[in-house]
């Protein structure tokens, strides 16, 4: 019997309090479960595993951590609740024995331009402790050495009222660290003049190209009633005065057909309007102009350091608070212990356990002042991990999503340590995960299956990792594969070369890519393979970069309309039909009108996240009714939109709905592994590693000689790693040069060329330790990586 098989009846002898020892899920039925029940045991470490797809996240996280989240909303005053989303009650019969979840997941972090590794977790706020108590000169409270914090002074008269009111002068300053120049994000933008008019034409002939700013609106009025230039004058004949007034002018009173308006000078206006906010915020219009018309340098006030003149005069021995944030945190974590200052020590106890803590989690090659939104997914994850380590909660149930994700096999033994000391804390550890060195860890191992989408959805086993091994799972079956290193590897057709590269931590690396062939970059997290791949072979001619970011595209988007594969489906219907294509548009004609089409309708709550509910008119249809009637092969628009690939592979590949076009599109996005993806889900959903493998699949119709890949693997099962390496097998037998960045043994065997990038993270990484054959690297032994590999394929 299953370690999961108990009664619930307190064993003799307990008290009744101490018996709750189970999460019990009856019949969760969210997005692809069905009916689905099992019983967790508390205080353990439990590992869910499944191909992608197979209904994992659906679980853990929309099931079992959103009814968390929800009943502690619950808990809050109804005035407080009023402010908050109100979350759907997950589609589950019952769920006993919860704890409080906390959800450490691999969402980029804000990519904010003041956010950066110090201020994301309390490094910064305990060094600003520091430097105001220890600096000299002594310059002032925390927030003088805080970047996001300006110096701020004001004078006034304040009327105190004590018998007779009587008024006193006042003066109040605030020091901020903040530098007024770049106002803390360590760069300053210059804008490009030739982006935002045509100087050949005049301001009536259309002369500015600045988005929404045409002459026939509201700007229009302004410019032509503010007198300042005439408009109907080339812009090249300005003189310099009404250039600067045109581009520089300070906000003017004007009037305009008796209306009072405010005139502005264009640069200062856009600079309010848009580029003041988040560029990945923007329209994808608006964005190409931003990313076209501005021009990004350190600031030459700060030098890059976002702090202002006072905060970098201050220091500790002869170290600046901008010094320390730059250090690389390990090399910080020993300069914090080697000081030696009784009036502060428990803050330099509590300082140095956070920065031990980067250094366990295998971060230590990161610095304090690296931007947030430059992490990758894994290293975001593992940043939200160091604030949960020293924390003084117990018995809550921590939930994590594939926390091996960009981790050398050299690290996946450091993350394993974390998630067992947060289990013997007396807390509930849940991970979601494929690799087999942290399954193998578990204490209990859900198994969900058999298969994707559809397919999926049920529970296959549970139990140890031996019955595990034992069972005939999927998982079990795959569990102790071990790829083995190829007999003979491919000869390279010519190479890349690659001179002097010193980007990041890189130490001035030569290195020949050869190309033709299957080549692996490896190294432990922080050594410099994403700094060598994108730093030295720039995306563009001939070469396609595919990586884990964020698809540009907003929630209406998905599978369908990335790939282009709604065109010729939207066509099918039509001709069908004998109707206009635009009607099967969710974003044109057919829309529901209360949803706009997006099937589900969003409460956005300022200061928190908002939530989407769905619409009730449409039931996440996104259609209206009308559209719905028109059918092709016996399926409407909705139907076709809710398939997974593989199933809408067969519909388009032959009878009455044959649709050659979109069969093709459909065969790659199964060539990649994602056949268990819907058609219509919103790509905001999907995974890094999903998003990946969709990018390759639009770009695999691309004519491109080099395919750069980052981590293909991830968030893929052991039995889909097979399949992985077969089409990127038929890649470059098809004569394209293919360049992974990879953790994963089973890629690493499989190349027809390894470079090892070492020896160690940070700046003890940064140069070559290997190149050659894997057969070789296995033989020699002589790095991290050449030991691991030889102990996966048992050499």
């Amino acid at each position: 019997m299953s370690k999961a098989t108990r009664t619930d009846t307190p064993p003799p002898g307990l008290p009744a309090a101490d018996s709750h020892d189970l999460i019990r899920v009856l019949g969760a039925r969210e997005n692809n479960l069905k009916d689905v029940s099992v019983e967790i045991p508390k205080r353990r470490l439990t590992v869910f595993t499944g191909v992608s797809g197979s209904g994992k996240s659906s679980l853990v996280f929309d099931t079992i951590a959103a009814e968390s989240q929800r009943l502690i909303n619950e808990t809050y005053s109804a005035f407080v609740q009023g402010f908050m989303p109100t979350l759907a009650r997950p589609d589950v019969d019952v769920l006993e024995g919860l704890t409080t979840a906390i959800i450490v997941d691999q969402q980029r972090m804000g990519a904010d331009p003041r956010s950066t590794v110090g201020t994301a977790t309390d490094a910064n706020a305990m060094l600003r402790i520091l430097f105001s108590r220890l600096g000299q000169p002594h310059i002032g409270p925390p927030s003088a050495y805080a970047f996001n914090v300006p110096s701020v002074r004001a004078s006034g008269a304040i009327t105190v009222e004590r018998g007779a009111r009587k008024a006193v002068k006042a003066t109040f300053t605030r020091t901020g660290g903040m530098c007024p120049r770049c106002e803390g994000r360590g760069t300053v933008s210059d804008i490009d003049l030739s982006q935002l008019y045509d100087e050949a034409k005049s301001l009536d002939e259309g002369a500015l190209t600045v988005p929404g700013y045409s002459m026939d609106g509201w700007y229009g009025r302004i410019f032509r009633g503010s007198g300042f230039f005439d408009p109907a004058k080339p812009i090249r004949k300005y003189s310099k005065r009404e250039l600067h007034d045109l581009l520089h002018k300070e906000p003017t009173k004007i009037k305009v057909d008796g209306i009072n308006l405010t005139y502005e000078g264009l640069i200062p206006k856009i600079q309010k309007s848009i580029l003041s906010k988040d560029i990945d915020a923007l329209q994808p219009h608006v964005r190409a102009f931003v990313e076209r018309a501005t021009t990004f340098a350190t600031c030459p006030e700060c030098e890059g350091t976002r702090l202002g003149e006072g905060a970098r005069s201050s220091r500790i021995g002869q170290i600046s608070i901008a010094d320390a944030c730059a250090m690389q945190i390990s090399d910080l974590a020993a300069w914090v212990r080697g000081l030696d200052e009784p009036s502060v020590a428990p803050l330099l106890a509590k300082l140095g356990h956070t920065l031990e803590s980067f250094v366990e989690i295998g971060l230590g090659y990161l610095s304090l002042d690296r931007p947030a939104g430059t992490l990758s997914g894994g290293e975001a994850q593992r940043v939200k991990m160091v604030r949960h380590l020293g924390s003084a909660l117990t018995d809550v149930t921590y939930v994590f999503d594939e926390p091996t994700i960009g981790l050398h096999p050299h690290d996946i033994q450091r993350m394993n340590d974390l998630l067992l000391r947060l289990r013997d804390k007396g807390n509930t550890v849940l991970v979601v995960e494929h690799k087999p060195e942290t399954i193998a860890i578990a204490d209990h191992v859900v198994d969900l299956g058999p298969g994707a989408g559809t397919a999926g959805g049920t529970v296959c086993f549970e139990g140890t990792v031996e019955g595990l091994r034992a069972g005939g799972t999927l998982t079990g079956r795959h569990f102790g594969d071990r790829a083995s290193l190829k007999k003979t590897v491919r000869k390279p057709t010519g190479a890349l070369e690659i001179r002097g590269a010193t980007t990041h931590n890189l130490q001035g690396v030569d290195v020949d890519v050869p190309l033709g062939v299957l080549t692996v970059v490896t190294g432990v997290a922080g050594s410099g393979k994403s700094s060598l791949v994108h730093g030295s072979v720039p995306a563009g001619a001939g070469v396609i970069a595919v990586d884990q970011g964020a698809i540009r595209g907003s929630r209406r988007s998905n599978p369908a309309t990335y790939t282009g594969l709604l065109d010729p489906i939207r066509k099918a219907f039509a001709t069908a039909n004998g109707v206009k294509p635009a009607l099967f548009s969710a974003n044109s004609e057919g829309a529901c009108p209360t949803c706009n089409g997006i099937g589900v309708v969003y409460t956005d709550l300022a200061m928190m996240a908002g939530v989407a509910s769905t619409c009730e008119e449409c039931e996440g249809r996104r259609y209206q009714a009308s559209v719905l009637e028109y059918r092709l092969g016996g399926r409407d628009i909705s139907e076709v939109l809710a398939m997974p690939v593989a199933q809408a592979e067969e519909f388009f590949g032959a009878g009455e709905a044959r649709t050659p076009a979109a069969h093709r599109i459909l065969a790659r996005l199964a060539d990649v592994g994602l056949g268990y993806l819907s058609l219509g889900q919103p790509l905001t959903t999907l995974s890094g590693g999903e998003r990946q493998r969709l990018k390759l699949a639009a770009h695999m119709a691309e004519k491109g000689g080099v395919y750069v890949l980052d981590e293909p693997t991830a968030g893929l099962h052991l039995a889909d790693v097979e399949h992985l390496l077969g089409l990127l097998d038929r890649l470059v037998d098809s004569g394209k040069s293919v360049i992974v960045i990879e953790h994963h043994q089973a890629v690493m065997a499989h190349a027809d060329w390894i470079i090892d990038l070492g020896p160690g993270a940070g700046h003890d990484g940064g140069r070559i330790v290997f190149e050659g054959t894997p057969a070789d690297l296995v033989a020699a032994r002589s790095t991290l990586t050449g030991e691991h590999l030889a102990a996966y394929v048992g050499a």
